[in-house]
């Protein structure tokens, strides 16, 4: 892979991350409230259960920190994913007509080591994100607060609380990345194979983006919905994160807030009574929230949801993910032939897939 290359790689996979967050960040927000042990107290209305409004308010909040990582992180999960399928694809040994490794377990093999490396980088803002998505902005009654400078105070003290949320969001993405990237991949193939066979292939830069485009939409939809479980762990121990940021810390976590209705800390979350406070402390000090397992995690939601709970925002996830993985890869692969275009490089096509 040239250096040119590589550059082409790291620019078309930061513009790609920079569309994308900007486009479905207010599905992905909405999808962490869905998905929050707060859920029911903070969006939903006591008299019947329905949605309020202050889940929609806000969708942006945190977006800032997220456009910051992603920009790093997506430049190098592409030249990591890049680079070590060309490894591997070379290093393929030949067995019986053909070669040991099978595509599909090089493509899952290359997603994965790119996630260890894009998750090492992208973690912190992934937890700054979620807290951020959760702090309560819809009431009239007080001002409104910056929600990631917020969210930044309560690390102040603990900033290595920022990574506790490394192995939690690798182990969602790299099962999800095995998943997606050999479905999509092959769906790629199977489309520009049927469109070659029937002599309609037009190697135009819009066509090459759309069948990406629709075939990371397809493969990312399915690896969403059987993953979700452990996104909502993860969503779980990152949103519990920030409550184990305090950690050594003397007095309150953070400063309090006073509404007609209650108490209210920085996130929005009302303050209990003394009584309510004291048992509460005597269960977090045998098990703090943020120190709880993934196992842990998924048995409380279980018990208190059943399999519902372990779903919850599936559906929409699905959808964001179809149109965030659509927008991503294909904007991404649109970019990196552009870019080779602008130098005089035609790329060939075993140089797309």
């Amino acid at each position: 892979m040239s250096e040119n290359h590589n550059v082409d790689i790291w620019i078309a996979g930061a513009v790609a991350a920079f569309t994308v967050d900007l486009i479905v960040y207010p599905l992905d927000t909405i999808k962490t409230r869905l998905q929050s042990p707060d859920y029911k107290r903070l969006y939903t209305n006591a008299a019947n259960n329905g949605v309020n409004r202050s889940m929609f308010r806000g969708v942006y909040q945190g977006v800032g920190s997220v456009i910051i990582a992603t920009l790093p992180s997506s430049g190098a999960f592409f030249s990591t994913y890049e680079g070590v399928k060309s490894i591997l694809e070379h290093h393929n040994p030949s067995y019986n007509g053909g070669h040991l490794l099978p595509q599909p377990l090089i493509h899952a093999a290359a997603s994965g080591f790119a996630e260890l490396v894009s998750c090492a980088i992208l973690t912190p803002a992934e937890v700054i994100k979620q807290n951020a998505q959760m702090v309560d902005n819809s009431n009239t009654d007080r001002p409104k607060v910056n929600a990631t400078l917020q969210t930044l105070q309560r690390f102040r003290s603990n900033p290595f609380a920022l990574w506790r949320g490394y192995s939690a969001l690798a182990g969602r993405n790299l099962p999800f990345t095995a998943l997606q990237f050999p479905m999509f991949e092959r769906i790629k193939q199977s489309i520009r194979q049927y469109r070659d066979e029937r002599g309609i292939r037009t190697n135009t830069l819009l066509e090459s983006g759309l069948i990406t485009a629709a075939s990371a939409g397809l493969g990312g939809s399915i690896a969403a919905v059987v993953t979700t479980p452990i996104d909502v762990v993860k969503t779980r121990i990152m949103l519990a994160a920030m409550d184990g940021a305090g950690d050594g810390q003397k007095g309150s976590a953070g400063p309090l807030k006073t509404a007609k209705d209650g108490v209210l800390d920085a996130t929005g979350r009302m303050v209990q009574s003394a009584k309510e406070n004291v048992k509460g402390a005597l269960t977090t000090v045998s098990q703090p929230s943020s120190r709880k397992t993934s196992m842990q995690i998924a048995r409380e939601i279980l018990h208190e949801h059943g399999v519902r709970g372990l779903f919850r925002g599936g559906a929409l996830r699905a959808v964001w993910t179809m149109l965030g993985s659509g927008l991503y890869l294909g904007v991404y692969e649109s970019g990196r032939i552009y870019l080779a275009n602008r130098r005089g490089h035609k790329m060939k096509d075993d140089e797309l897939d």
